[in-house]
């Protein structure tokens, strides 16, 4: 075979994959005229890096969840007992999901005008956890999805530096990539997800003002349904998408942004919220990611106090996971060793089984 023979192969299956995939037919059209392109240019000799950029963009274009969407779950019972299956507290975060389930729920089977789409999403709480590090900013969001039975993407902002990396860039440049938000879409398959902006406070002070300016097109339901990202080159619909944004504080985010959010304060834990969560969820999971079975580690309730508090307070929860993760290997040492195959840690004994630090 030769290789104008491979070439002409090669076109004839990114014709047919434009052909059989559904998507926009303006886009379908734009994608047809390329790959028209490309046998024009083989008749000619003048194929070159060309393909790989027309297979690279359809490859794309026809990944993406243009009509694809997830069936909402809206069991207010069942979206409660997930909620607080993985979340001691939280009442106020927790309230709204609910709330938002129940609007959807009423509105679910209605017809909705053209005219009114835009009025339907602007309703839908665009919710932004704010609190210190560790009090479960991020791990709610992953529950909110379960909750509501739909995909789940995360896009980190710590670091971000250029609107771009959100927006993509044009393939007119060499090595061109869709942004992270289209990237989201393909990773779920929906177009329906539940996408986390997580740190939108900690992108760099040089690409603030820019960035700011692509998360109020994100956030804003009377311009996200026709999000264009600059690889893709074709107005993408994200008003149905659930975005969820997290910070430290909102201080250094913009007004246009912090406008469009719905500000939910994440309380420090008290050492009593912490023996709960760490004797009710944490140890139960760290020994099960352990090896270890349910009788392996009893912990007497005198001892708690000082193992959530082993080095001073601390505002979150990630100390704490360390600690009693650092029990658990103690734990699953002394097993393997034949020192035992259950372990009590009291007052007294707790110091042989507390990691060092």
């Amino acid at each position: 075979m030769t290789e104008k023979t491979a070439l002409a192969k090669e076109i004839a299956e990114l014709k047919k994959k434009v052909e059989t995939t559904s998507f926009p037919p303006e886009l379908k059209e734009k994608c047809v005229n390329l790959v028209e392109r490309l046998s024009r240019m083989i008749k000619h000799g003048e194929y070159s890096t060309e393909y790989e950029r027309t297979a690279y963009y359809i490859d794309w274009v026809t990944a993406l969840p243009w009509d694809k969407k997830s069936e909402d779950m809206l069991d207010l019972k069942a979206a409660k007992e997930i909620l607080d299956e993985n979340h001691y507290g939280l009442q106020e975060p927790k309230e709204r999901i609910l709330e938002y389930l129940a609007v959807l729920s009423l509105k679910k089977g209605k017809e909705v005008k053209e005219s009114e789409k835009v009025e339907k999403f602007m309703r839908a709480p665009i919710l932004c956890f704010v609190g210190l590090v560790g009090t479960g900013k991020t791990t709610i969001a992953y529950s909110i999805a379960e909750a509501m039975g739909r995909k789940f993407a995360r896009i980190p902002f710590g670091g971000l530096g250029d609107p771009l990396d959100l927006r993509g860039q044009s393939r007119v440049q060499p090595d061109a990539e869709p942004g992270l938000v289209v990237r989201a879409l393909r990773r779920t398959g929906t177009k329906n997800p539940v996408i986390l902006l997580d740190e939108i406070d900690r992108v760099t002070e040089e690409g603030r003002s820019s960035i700011m300016g692509v998360l109020v097109e994100l956030l804003d339901p009377e311009q996200n349904m026709a999000f264009r990202d600059h690889f893709i080159d074709y107005p993408i619909d994200l008003s149905e998408v659930l975005f969820i944004a997290t910070c430290n504080n909102i201080g250094s985010i913009s007004v246009a942004v912090v406008d469009r959010l719905e500000p939910i304060q994440m309380p420090s834990y008290t050492d009593e919220e912490k023996i709960v969560i760490a004797r009710d969820y944490i140890l139960p999971r760290t020994m099960e990611e352990a090896g270890l079975s349910k009788e392996a580690i009893k912990i007497d309730p005198g001892a708690w106090a000082k193992i959530v508090r082993p080095l001073g307070y601390d505002a979150g929860m990630r100390t704490l996971a360390r600690t009693i993760n650092g029990i658990c290997r103690k734990v699953a040492k002394m097993i393997v060793q034949g020192k035992g195959k259950a372990f009590q840690i009291t007052i007294e004994n707790m110091k042989e089984f507390l990691p060092t630090w």
